[in-house]
């Protein structure tokens, strides 16, 4: 391996290390032995599937603390398109959190994480489609280019690449992929721009992770010719650790908060199979790691490092880690003077957190402020303990970005506190801290991410970092630490986050969609948030020149950061029907800042700043309304009442213990968000007083539901049974079942224009089975398939009107689609509408 790529690969060793900010790291004596074995084994595997979840972690957790190899886990999409049963946010937000739930999932595991650029853009029946979206060849890229810059000596597929169209088209389509990369990696002809980087890698073998599920059910499995298999034993139990292998995987599963993965951890023998692909076939089948060197014997000049270490972890005392110091610092010294190879850099890293461990050196930068401005100085106070009776000294700190020297010459006592302080001067080119990945525009299917480093790259890429220089038995060893922001909840106690790089000012337009049926003025909101103290400036509300806005500019003046105000902008439509992107800007100086600022904040990940453009979709529309009054029930999470506030209806939440048929007398309509009755169990006892408020001469309408995991399969008054069928295709064509139905004509005349500019999908989960007393209203099918009838099922019942809909109003309504709201429109208001002669509803 040249210079150069040693040096390209430590750079992107020490991005892709996962760094902690909601608790720092504070091994235990067990914890630290299995590192220090872990450093012992030169051996690695990278598992590669569609999506966050989609990971065996009982498998991870395997290979990584019973093997002790280095295990990968390669993650195509950051899980964009998924559904959040914890809040609000979806699409590239919802990417977000799922992108910090692996990470998460990955510390307790034990496994690393990486991407490639692939954008989740919803379910895809097919591969042929998801790589046509997704550009297949960029992709395949990423995965060649992880491949390459993890280097593992042997790749696990989750799914199976010889059976497309039996699951997710992404699903089948990471496994074609990595099929594909497995020789592509080792041709230096084949995406010959990353080699500034890496080499070219040839994996030794690769396998699918199969299972009785893959075979339809477990007799078939059973059954099966099992000779091309590997059974691997995973249901360990882990003494030292007082938990199974298993117990470990389902505490990494359930990070996936958001995907509603919460598992329960299981006991006693397990078996995973793994199916052989490609490479040197295995003979005895006892390890995936047959015929491969994992000692430190596969490394120019590395037998002496193992002969070490083996001696280190033969003696190592569980009552006195630090009696291992020496040793530890020896190895150190000798790794890093061994002949550049793969392993160099990710055994370093190892071996230094394994001699903090062992001191108990505990290094952190604490900023005063939790958000900081390009050109601001950041007062850090630095915290350095030494709690072992080893010899260490700290020589001087390092501060990044601008990599500013400090000498300190500081002995460290044993466990007495030393207690810095330090100015770090962030530059003004220094980046705002938000994912990378969001930074340019980019497509349906695809991220856009320029430098060829930093693909794959899991987490923000965070710039200041300070760099503790420790001196211990002579031998000088930097500790790289990025820069935290913590402070006391009464509740919560010590909380940790980063620091984050913010613009001078934020704004963000109150409403992302705002609806004009008319050309009278609309007070348009406009939040202004200070990044520093004493900003000045003024805030304009750009839109086309037929909308009048009034003022052209509001000055603005904050005094302290983080202080916010709101400013409002009076708009006026044009008179046709038109559509219109509003930018809020801040002036100051000459400077442009058109950002808002987005915060995910919840406990089970690290707190996210992203920074998104400042806009809304404003709409000119004729449509029409009759002002019901709406008791909606929230589900899994969703914005729908927030644009049915925008539509003109009031809107009140109702939580399910609060549903009585007193309360219910104060609405015309009663609505369940998405999933309502997947996730809310007390819905199950209100089924009579919903049913009896339709009865009454009321309507309910209920949104999606998924099948299989209902509180109650009573969710109609009629028989109704809900399947996995859905219409991914948001184009396909709709054909209208009942043409002269209330529905597709009153208040709104509702025609095929009305299903253009969906955004992901038109619908899912669709019923498949329903009583007679249901109207079918729509149908529509993705190519090659048969129609699917369900998309919106209505039922008189008593006086009222009980309507199911699978149509993804959830998303379409917040991302301002006109048709999607004349159409919920037209539903809510249907009790309202039977006065209508039929006559008028004909023409």
């Amino acid at each position: 391996m040249q210079k150069k790529h040693l040096l390209a690969l430590t750079a992107l060793l020490f991005c892709c290390h996962i760094t902690i900010a909601q608790n720092p790291k504070k091994p235990s004596a067990v914890e630290i032995y299995n590192q220090i074995q872990k450093l012992n084994f030169l051996g690695s595997v990278l598992y590669i599937a569609a999506h966050p979840d989609d990971e065996n972690t009982r498998l991870i957790s395997y290979l990584s603390n019973e093997q002790k190899a280095r295990t990968g886990y390669l993650s195509l999409t950051r899980g964009d398109g998924g559904q959040n049963l914890i809040g609000t946010q979806l699409r590239e937000l919802l990417g977000v959190i799922r992108t910090q739930e692996l990470i998460e999932a990955r510390k307790i595991d034990g496994g690393e994480q990486f991407f490639s650029r692939a954008n989740d853009f919803g379910f895809s029946k097919n591969p042929i489609e998801t790589l046509e979206i997704w550009d297949k060849e960029k992709v395949l890229a990423d995965v060649v280019w992880a491949i390459r810059k993890f280097q593992p000596d042997v790749i696990v597929n989750r799914f199976d690449h010889r059976s497309p169209g039996t699951t997710h088209g992404h699903h089948t389509a990471s496994a074609m992929l990595s099929v594909e990369s497995f020789d592509l990696a080792n041709n230096p002809t084949i995406f010959p721009e990353q080699l500034k980087f890496v080499q070219p890698w040839q994996t030794k073998r690769q396998f699918f992770n199969t299972s009785w599920w893959f075979y339809g059910t477990i007799e078939k499995f059973n059954s099966a010719n099992k000779s091309n298999l590997i059974a691997m034993q995973t249901g360990v139990y882990y003494s030292d650790l007082g938990k199974s292998n298993q117990e470990i995987a389902a505490l990494s599963r359930s990070r996936h908060q958001s995907q509603g993965f919460g598992s329960t951890g299981a006991r006693g023998e397990e078996t995973e199979y793994l199916e052989f692909i490609n490479g040197d076939a295995l003979q005895e089948k006892k390890s995936l790691f047959e015929g491969i060197d994992t000692t430190w014997n596969r490394v120019k000049g590395g037998k002496a490092i193992g002969v070490l270490l083996s001696a280190i972890i033969a003696k190592f005392d569980h009552n006195n880690p630090s009696a291992s110091i020496p040793n530890l610092a020896k190895a150190y010294s000798m790794i890093k003077d061994l002949d550049e190879n793969q392993w160099t850099p990710i055994k370093l890293l190892e071996v230094k957190e394994i001699i903090a461990a062992c001191s108990g050196l505990y290094l952190e930068a604490v900023a005063q402020n939790q958000e900081a401005t390009p050109g601001s100085t950041v007062k850090l106070k630095l915290e350095a303990i030494n709690r072992s009776a080893a010899s260490i000294e700290l020589v001087s700190i390092t501060t990044l970005p601008e990599q500013v020297k400090t000498t300190k010459n500081l002995a460290l006592k044993n466990n007495i506190l030393n207690n810095l302080s330090l100015d770090l001067k962030l530059p003004e080119s220094i980046n705002y801290t938000q994912p990378y990945w969001l930074e340019e525009k980019g497509t349906d299917g695809m991220y856009a991410v320029k430098q060829q480093q930093n693909i794959g790259i899991p987490d923000i890429i965070r710039e200041a970092k300070v760099i503790f220089n420790i001196q211990i038995n002579g031998i000088e060893i930097p500790f790289e630490r990025t820069v935290i922001y913590k402070y006391n909840d009464d509740v919560k106690g010590e909380v940790y986050n980063y620091l984050d790089i913010v613009p001078e000012v934020t704004t963000s337009i109150l409403d992302k969609v705002l609806l004009f049926k008319d050309t009278k003025i609309k007070y348009v909101g406009v939040q202004i948030k200070a990044g520093k103290d004493n900003i000045k400036g003024n805030l304009q509300l750009e839109l086309p020149q037929n909308w009048n806005v009034t003022p052209k500019t509001i000055p603005f003046s904050i005094d302290k950061k983080g202080t916010e105000e709101i400013v409002y902008f009076e708009v006026t439509a044009p008179n046709k029907s038109e559509e219109a992107v509003a930018k809020s800007v801040a002036i100051i100086g000459n400077k442009r800042f058109d950002k808002e600022q987005v915060i995910i904040n919840y406990d089970h990940i690290t707190k996210q700043q992203v920074l998104k453009a400042a806009e809304a979709k404003l709409i000119k529309t004729d449509l029409k309304t009759n002002n019901e009054r709406i008791g909606y029930i929230m589900g899994a999470g969703d914005e729908v009442p927030g644009s049915l506030t925008q539509i003109g209806y009031t809107v009140t939440l109702i939580k399910p213990e609060e549903i009585t048929p007193e309360k219910l007398e104060n609405f015309d309509v009663v609505m369940t968000g998405v999933r309502a009755y997947n996730t809310l169990a007390a819905l199950a006892n209100k089924q009579t007083i919903l049913f009896d408020f339709v009865k009454g001469g009321k309507t309910m309408l209920v949104q999606y539901n998924t099948a299989g995991d209902l509180v109650t399969e009573n969710i109609a008054p009629f028989p109704l049974k809900l399947s996995r069928d859905r219409v991914t295709e948001e184009d396909a064509e709709v054909r209208f079942l009942a043409p002269n139905h209330l529905v597709l004509n009153v208040p709104n005349k509702i025609t095929s224009k009305d299903f253009e500019g969906w955004k992901q999908e038109q619908g899912l989960y669709y019923p498949s089975e329903y009583d007679k007393a249901f109207t079918p209203i729509l149908s529509s099918n993705d190519k090659g398939e048969s129609p699917k009838n369900g998309a919106i099922l209505i039922a008189p019942y008593g006086k009222g009107y009980y309507i199911y809909t699978g149509l993804s109003f959830f998303r379409e309504l917040p991302e301002g689609v006109t048709g999607a709201y004349k159409l919920i429109s037209n539903i809510i208001s249907l009790k309202s509408s039977e006065t209508i002669p039929a006559q008028k509803i004909k023409n």
